[in-house]
Protein backbone atom coordinates (compact mmCIF):
# COMPACT_ATOMS: atom_id res chain seq x y z
CA UNK A 1 0.00 0.00 0.00
CA UNK A 2 1.12 3.79 -0.98
CA UNK A 3 0.44 6.45 1.27
CA UNK A 4 1.72 10.10 0.77
CA UNK A 5 2.19 11.72 3.60
CA UNK A 6 1.11 15.60 4.73
CA UNK A 7 4.60 17.00 3.37
CA UNK A 8 2.80 16.40 -0.62
CA UNK A 9 6.15 15.21 -1.95
CA UNK A 10 5.49 15.33 -5.44
CA UNK A 11 7.04 11.74 -5.90
CA UNK A 12 4.57 10.20 -2.93
CA UNK A 13 1.53 11.63 -4.02
CA UNK A 14 2.16 11.15 -7.68
CA UNK A 15 2.68 7.05 -7.22
CA UNK A 16 -0.07 7.30 -4.67
CA UNK A 17 -2.72 8.78 -7.22
CA UNK A 18 -1.35 6.17 -10.05
CA UNK A 19 -2.13 3.40 -7.62
CA UNK A 20 -5.86 4.49 -7.20
CA UNK A 21 -6.19 5.96 -10.84
CA UNK A 22 -8.40 2.86 -12.11
CA UNK A 23 -11.10 2.85 -9.59
CA UNK A 24 -10.42 6.62 -8.93
CA UNK A 25 -13.91 8.02 -10.09
CA UNK A 26 -15.86 5.16 -8.80
CA UNK A 27 -14.60 5.61 -5.51
CA UNK A 28 -14.98 9.42 -5.46
CA UNK A 29 -18.87 9.10 -6.46
CA UNK A 30 -19.54 6.66 -3.45
CA UNK A 31 -18.24 8.61 -1.02
CA UNK A 32 -19.09 11.87 -1.92
CA UNK A 33 -22.31 10.24 -2.24
CA UNK A 34 -23.08 11.40 -5.67
CA UNK A 35 -22.04 15.36 -4.85
CA UNK A 36 -19.13 15.16 -7.42
CA UNK A 37 -20.95 14.94 -10.10
CA UNK A 38 -22.73 18.44 -9.22
CA UNK A 39 -20.06 19.86 -7.80
CA UNK A 40 -18.09 19.53 -11.20
CA UNK A 41 -21.25 21.00 -13.02
CA UNK A 42 -20.91 24.19 -10.95
CA UNK A 43 -17.43 24.73 -12.35
CA UNK A 44 -17.85 23.72 -16.18
CA UNK A 45 -20.42 26.96 -15.21
CA UNK A 46 -18.81 29.34 -13.71
CA UNK A 47 -15.63 28.72 -15.98
CA UNK A 48 -18.20 29.90 -19.06
CA UNK A 49 -16.12 28.42 -21.91
CA UNK A 50 -16.64 29.10 -25.10
CA UNK A 51 -16.33 27.44 -28.39
CA UNK A 52 -12.63 28.84 -29.98
CA UNK A 53 -11.58 29.48 -26.39
CA UNK A 54 -8.24 27.44 -24.93
CA UNK A 55 -9.25 25.90 -21.44
CA UNK A 56 -6.29 23.91 -19.00
CA UNK A 57 -7.71 21.48 -16.42
CA UNK A 58 -5.19 21.13 -13.98
CA UNK A 59 -5.08 18.07 -11.72
CA UNK A 60 -7.42 16.41 -14.31
CA UNK A 61 -6.87 12.88 -13.36
CA UNK A 62 -8.51 10.43 -15.35
CA UNK A 63 -9.93 13.60 -17.49
CA UNK A 64 -13.42 13.25 -15.87
CA UNK A 65 -13.59 17.12 -15.42
CA UNK A 66 -12.15 18.11 -18.45
CA UNK A 67 -14.90 15.88 -20.69
CA UNK A 68 -17.57 18.59 -20.71
CA UNK A 69 -15.58 20.67 -22.01
CA UNK A 70 -14.25 18.39 -24.99
CA UNK A 71 -18.51 17.35 -25.40
CA UNK A 72 -18.68 21.36 -26.28
CA UNK A 73 -16.55 21.13 -28.76
CA UNK A 74 -13.79 23.54 -26.34
CA UNK A 75 -10.37 22.52 -26.72
CA UNK A 76 -9.30 21.81 -23.44
CA UNK A 77 -5.82 20.55 -21.63
CA UNK A 78 -6.02 17.86 -19.35
CA UNK A 79 -2.92 17.88 -17.20
CA UNK A 80 -2.02 15.57 -14.23
CA UNK A 81 1.74 14.51 -12.82
CA UNK A 82 0.12 11.26 -12.40
CA UNK A 83 0.82 9.08 -15.47
CA UNK A 84 -1.27 6.48 -13.68
CA UNK A 85 -3.97 8.64 -14.40
CA UNK A 86 -3.00 10.19 -17.42
CA UNK A 87 -3.20 6.71 -19.00
CA UNK A 88 -6.49 5.44 -17.48
CA UNK A 89 -7.72 9.07 -18.94
CA UNK A 90 -6.66 8.82 -22.42
CA UNK A 91 -7.79 5.31 -22.73
CA UNK A 92 -11.24 5.97 -22.71
CA UNK A 93 -10.70 9.64 -24.10
CA UNK A 94 -8.03 9.51 -27.00
CA UNK A 95 -9.66 12.83 -27.94
CA UNK A 96 -8.68 14.69 -25.13
CA UNK A 97 -4.87 16.13 -25.08
CA UNK A 98 -3.51 15.09 -21.95
CA UNK A 99 -0.48 16.59 -20.82
CA UNK A 100 1.93 15.26 -17.97
CA UNK A 101 2.73 18.39 -15.63
CA UNK A 102 3.11 19.89 -12.28
CA UNK A 103 1.11 22.73 -11.01
CA UNK A 104 4.23 24.62 -9.95
CA UNK A 105 6.51 24.54 -13.27
CA UNK A 106 3.59 24.32 -15.95
CA UNK A 107 4.66 23.28 -19.54
CA UNK A 108 3.07 26.19 -20.97
CA UNK A 109 4.03 29.76 -22.39
CA UNK A 110 2.62 32.77 -21.44
CA UNK A 111 -0.64 33.79 -21.75
CA UNK A 112 -1.68 30.41 -23.52
CA UNK A 113 -5.57 29.86 -21.83
CA UNK A 114 -8.57 31.40 -21.60
CA UNK A 115 -9.53 30.12 -18.33
CA UNK A 116 -7.58 27.74 -16.08
CA UNK A 117 -9.72 25.44 -13.61
CA UNK A 118 -8.27 22.65 -11.15
CA UNK A 119 -10.96 20.65 -8.62
CA UNK A 120 -9.91 18.89 -5.65
CA UNK A 121 -6.48 19.41 -6.80
CA UNK A 122 -4.75 22.52 -4.80
CA UNK A 123 -4.38 20.85 -1.69
CA UNK A 124 -2.24 18.34 -2.90
CA UNK A 125 0.18 20.73 -4.50
CA UNK A 126 3.61 21.15 -2.29
CA UNK A 127 3.40 24.80 -3.00
CA UNK A 128 0.08 25.63 -3.87
CA UNK A 129 0.65 29.51 -3.98
CA UNK A 130 3.60 28.72 -6.32
CA UNK A 131 0.91 26.96 -8.27
CA UNK A 132 -1.24 30.28 -8.33
CA UNK A 133 1.45 32.12 -9.55
CA UNK A 134 2.08 29.91 -12.84
CA UNK A 135 -1.70 29.46 -13.24
CA UNK A 136 -1.69 33.53 -13.45
CA UNK A 137 1.15 33.12 -15.89
CA UNK A 138 -0.79 30.83 -18.24
CA UNK A 139 -4.00 32.57 -18.23
CA UNK A 140 -4.70 35.47 -20.83
CA UNK A 141 -5.30 38.73 -19.26
CA UNK A 142 -8.71 39.12 -18.30
CA UNK A 143 -8.83 35.43 -18.32
CA UNK A 144 -10.47 33.08 -15.77
CA UNK A 145 -9.36 30.72 -12.57
CA UNK A 146 -11.73 28.74 -11.01
CA UNK A 147 -11.36 26.50 -8.19
CA UNK A 148 -13.10 24.00 -6.47
CA UNK A 149 -11.87 22.57 -3.11
CA UNK A 150 -12.94 20.78 -0.17
CA UNK A 151 -13.03 23.51 2.56
CA UNK A 152 -14.69 24.27 5.96
CA UNK A 153 -18.53 23.37 6.47
CA UNK A 154 -19.97 27.04 7.95
CA UNK A 155 -22.00 25.52 10.67
CA UNK A 156 -20.53 24.11 13.76
CA UNK A 157 -22.77 21.16 14.28
CA UNK A 158 -22.79 20.17 10.33
CA UNK A 159 -18.33 20.47 10.55
CA UNK A 160 -18.40 18.34 13.60
CA UNK A 161 -20.24 15.50 11.61
CA UNK A 162 -18.09 16.30 8.91
CA UNK A 163 -15.35 15.84 10.24
CA UNK A 164 -16.11 12.34 11.95
CA UNK A 165 -17.24 11.22 8.54
CA UNK A 166 -13.61 11.84 6.87
CA UNK A 167 -11.72 10.81 9.89
CA UNK A 168 -14.15 7.63 11.17
CA UNK A 169 -16.74 6.63 7.65
CA UNK A 170 -14.59 7.67 4.41
CA UNK A 171 -11.48 5.03 5.48
CA UNK A 172 -14.18 2.77 6.63
CA UNK A 173 -15.97 2.80 3.65
CA UNK A 174 -12.45 3.23 1.49
CA UNK A 175 -11.34 0.29 2.91
CA UNK A 176 -14.25 -1.92 1.36
CA UNK A 177 -13.96 -0.47 -2.58
CA UNK A 178 -10.57 0.83 -2.79
CA UNK A 179 -7.51 -0.59 -4.08
CA UNK A 180 -5.61 1.29 -1.64
CA UNK A 181 -7.96 2.46 1.20
CA UNK A 182 -4.58 3.86 3.03
CA UNK A 183 -4.47 6.73 0.31
CA UNK A 184 -7.88 7.86 1.62
CA UNK A 185 -6.75 8.27 4.93
CA UNK A 186 -4.19 10.56 3.55
CA UNK A 187 -7.08 12.64 1.63
CA UNK A 188 -8.62 13.13 4.77
CA UNK A 189 -6.12 14.85 6.42
CA UNK A 190 -5.07 16.83 3.69
CA UNK A 191 -8.97 18.31 3.63
CA UNK A 192 -8.87 18.57 7.65
CA UNK A 193 -5.14 20.50 7.30
CA UNK A 194 -6.02 22.97 4.33
CA UNK A 195 -7.08 26.51 4.88
CA UNK A 196 -10.20 27.76 5.33
CA UNK A 197 -12.86 29.79 2.41
CA UNK A 198 -11.28 33.10 3.39
CA UNK A 199 -7.90 32.26 3.45
CA UNK A 200 -7.46 30.48 0.18
CA UNK A 201 -9.42 33.58 -1.20
CA UNK A 202 -6.85 36.09 0.45
CA UNK A 203 -4.15 33.61 -1.32
CA UNK A 204 -5.47 34.16 -4.93
CA UNK A 205 -5.61 37.58 -4.09
CA UNK A 206 -2.18 37.97 -2.62
CA UNK A 207 -0.81 36.01 -6.09
CA UNK A 208 -2.06 38.83 -8.18
CA UNK A 209 -5.57 37.47 -9.13
CA UNK A 210 -8.32 40.15 -9.26
CA UNK A 211 -12.15 40.33 -8.45
CA UNK A 212 -12.07 36.99 -6.15
CA UNK A 213 -14.80 36.06 -4.84
CA UNK A 214 -16.36 32.11 -3.80
CA UNK A 215 -19.52 30.61 -3.34
CA UNK A 216 -20.09 27.73 -0.91
CA UNK A 217 -21.53 24.04 -2.04
CA UNK A 218 -23.04 21.46 0.52
CA UNK A 219 -22.78 23.83 3.87
CA UNK A 220 -19.43 24.59 2.69
CA UNK A 221 -17.90 21.24 2.57
CA UNK A 222 -16.91 22.54 -0.96
CA UNK A 223 -15.95 25.98 -2.13
CA UNK A 224 -15.78 26.91 -5.43
CA UNK A 225 -13.57 30.48 -6.17
CA UNK A 226 -13.56 32.51 -9.00
CA UNK A 227 -10.79 35.41 -9.98
CA UNK A 228 -9.37 36.95 -13.44
CA UNK A 229 -6.34 37.84 -14.60
CA UNK A 230 -6.28 41.43 -14.77
CA UNK A 231 -5.99 42.96 -18.11
CA UNK A 232 -2.88 44.56 -20.30
CA UNK A 233 -4.19 48.06 -19.27
CA UNK A 234 -4.92 47.41 -15.56
CA UNK A 235 -1.55 45.17 -15.09
CA UNK A 236 0.20 48.51 -17.04
CA UNK A 237 -1.23 50.94 -14.39
CA UNK A 238 -0.55 48.81 -11.59
CA UNK A 239 3.10 48.59 -12.61
CA UNK A 240 2.93 51.93 -12.92
CA UNK A 241 1.51 52.58 -9.35
CA UNK A 242 4.30 50.15 -8.27
CA UNK A 243 7.22 52.08 -10.37
CA UNK A 244 5.75 55.61 -8.58
CA UNK A 245 5.84 54.09 -5.12
CA UNK A 246 9.17 53.05 -5.12
CA UNK A 247 10.23 56.49 -6.45
CA UNK A 248 8.44 58.30 -3.59
CA UNK A 249 10.39 55.67 -1.25
CA UNK A 250 13.85 56.55 -2.71
CA UNK A 251 13.01 60.22 -2.78
CA UNK A 252 11.86 60.30 0.55
CA UNK A 253 15.50 58.17 1.63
Amino acid sequence: MNRASLDKRPDEVAAMFDDVAPKYDVVNDVLSMGQTRRWRRIVVDAVGAKRGQRVLDLAAGTGTSSEPYADAGIHVVACDFSLGMLQVGKRRRPDIDFVAGDATSLPFADNSFDAVTISFGLRNVNEPRKALREMLRVTKPGGRLVIAEFSSPTLPVWRTMYTEYLMRMLPAIASKISSNPDSYIYLAESIRAWPNQNELAQWIAEEGWQDVAYRNLTGGIVAVHRARKPGRTEAANADAQTALRRRGTRAAL
